[in-house]
């Protein structure tokens, strides 16, 4: 990463790791933006989905007058895809080094924590990640948290505050994943709430760890061909603006998430950042899809096969 912000070389990876992206962020952020450099992390399903429907979300509301996003939801509604043994290394990695170190534990925690300017950010209350079962009628039902929120969530903020708060300055941001409605739907997102905490948890416990460590992939490890052709996701975005409109993205793709849907989003990237330059947002330093890429990243994902769309509620 240092290397390209000195050479003034474009760079795209998929790591969903907050530490890693704090750290470049700090130490080749300043250099990139002197050189002309492109840094842009997360060029997967972390964070793509997350991070280019918030924006289309706000280029229609900006487009239509209908003013700021506010409370913004991200609710993946189905998805099929393997474990990968690379996402649960970086956990235990991100994990070990929290338990270790208490000023990376506060980064890990902090909703802003990718922010570039810590400071300037609104003062919304709790913008902790949901760690609950919740329930909304107008996003489906009973819903648990998304066990990749915790990137995703600090990637979105960090594109509104690259923006200048484009997105509005009372942006509520947050991930979960439905688990329906009646009879099932409580028991569904009870499940999904307690899997996540229960891996989270089992991982930063040694003796658990140990027998984990036995059971889930080892890096480099993952689904099989079939099922990374099986995989598919199927996500809407829901926004209240400030006018009180809502609005939805939806977004689908065919292919395992983690692998064959990603693949597409970080060739697609590249293929933006290499091909694409005199089209790209005029900027530099270390970036998100976004504010890097931006429209030009959603023509070419969308010429691949993955549908953006943005309706009115």
């Amino acid at each position: 990463v240092e290397a390209c912000a000195a050479a003034g070389t474009h760079y795209a990876d998929l790591t969903g790791e907050v530490l890693f992206m704090r750290k470049s962020i700090d130490v080749a952020d300043a250099a990139a933006k002197a050189s002309g450099a492109r840094i842009v992390h997360t060029c997967g399903f972390d964070s793509i989905p997350s991070d280019l429907s918030v924006f289309l979300l706000h280029e229609h509301a900006a487009a239509t007058g209908q003013g700021e996003l506010q409370d913004t939801t991200f609710v993946v509604k189905s998805m099929r895809g393997g474990a990968s043994g690379g996402t649960i290394d970086s956990m235990r990695g991100q994990l070990d080094e929290a338990r270790a170190d208490k000023a990376s534990r506060r980064v890990m925690l902090d909703p802003y924590s990718l922010s570039p300017d810590r400071a300037a950010e609104p003062d919304l209350g709790n913008e902790r990640d949901p760690m609950g079962v919740v329930h909304d009628d107008e996003l489906g039902g009973w819903l648990a948290p998304f066990v990749m929120g915790t990137v995703n969530t600090r990637v979105v903020r960090r594109s509104n505050a690259l923006l200048g708060h484009a997105y509005g300055r009372k942006l509520r941001y947050r991930e979960l994943m439905l688990g329906g409605g009646l009879p099932l739907g409580p028991v569904k997102a009870a499940a999904i709430a307690g899997g996540v905490g229960g891996l989270v948890a089992g991982l930063s416990f040694g003796p658990t760890r140990k027998v984990l460590d036995r059971v889930l992939p080892d890096p480099g490890e993952g689904p099989s061909e079939e099922a990374r052709e099986k995989g598919y996701f199927r996500i809407d975005v829901h926004t209240r603006t400030s006018t009180g409109a809502r609005l939805v993205c939806r977004i689908t793709a065919s292919g395992d998430p983690g692998y064959k849907a990603t693949g597409v989003m970080l060739g697609q990237a590249a293929l933006a950042l290499a091909l694409d330059e005199d089209r790209l947002p005029d900027t530099a330093g270390v970036l998100t899809p976004s504010t890097a890429i931006g429209s030009v990243l959603v023509e070419r994902l969308r010429a691949a096969g993955h549908a953006y769309d943005v309706a009115a509620l």
